[in-house]
């Protein structure tokens, strides 16, 4: 049997193939299945491994290789960047809307079709961020969202998901914050999955899976920021 690997709904939570079984083409592409409970979808974090699917799919996990991520020292704030912080034009909060976030995230977007953020993914990551596990840092404009982000955070590692802007550079204060945040509280590592342009010029990098997976097993068995943010 190859790649990708079914997993039954009600089979053992934890239990995923060994990472470096995934495919090639499509990048990372690893099983096929289960479900999205809490428990699976922590234990499939854990081992580097992230579900990402279209509506009327199974659930698909992925590992792909490389894997983007930042190290939260090596942050880049360009020139740019820089002066709008210092104009301060966003009240910044933590874990605030997370479920007002997840839908802004969702929201479809200029030259795509449809979103991976499903009802089913919301309803999970509404439950981890219940558990205090999954978080979200928004940004405001007058009141109302202009952009924001979340993810989840396992030991040490914040695990991002989804960005999104609705003025400019909204997004991008939004992981500033969230960066100086995970930096005070020691965190050293934000798995970004794939590399983009966006996050490259945030000091993104890619590296090979296997070194993403050895510090992860050392961050993850730490002890991190429990509850809400």
């Amino acid at each position: 049997m190859t790649a990708p690997y079914w997993i039954e709904p009600n089979g053992p939570v934890e239990q995923f193939p060994d990472v470096s079984l995934a495919l090639r083409e499509p990048d990372g592409l690893l099983a096929v299945g289960g479900d999205l409970s809490p428990v699976r979808i922590v234990a499939a974090y854990r081992q580097g491994i992230f579900p990402w699917y279209s509506e009327g799919q199974p659930v698909l996990w992925w590992s792909p290789d490389p894997r983007s991520v930042l190290f939260p020292e090596h942050l880049k704030v360009s020139r740019s960047l820089r002066k709008t912080l210092k104009k301060k034009p966003f009240r910044v909060t933590a874990d605030a809307a997370f479920q007002r976030v997840m839908e802004c995230c969702a929201a479809p977007r200029e030259g795509e079709a449809g979103t991976w953020i499903t009802p089913e993914m919301k309803q999970a990551y509404q439950q981890l961020h219940e558990a205090g596990i999954a978080h979200s840092v928004e940004c405001w404009e007058s009141n109302k969202l202009a952009g924001g982000l979340y993810g989840i955070a396992i030991g040490r590692v914040f695990f991002g998901e989804s960005m999104f802007s609705r003025r400019s550079d909204a997004s991008k204060v939004a992981f500033v914050h969230l960066v100086e945040m995970l930096q005070k509280w020691d965190f050293g590592l934000i798995d970004c999955q794939v590399a983009t342009r966006h996050l490259a010029s945030l000091g993104a990098v890619s590296i090979p899976r296997m070194q993403f997976i050895r510090v992860l097993k050392k961050l993850c068995a730490q002890p991190g920021r429990e509850g809400s943010w």
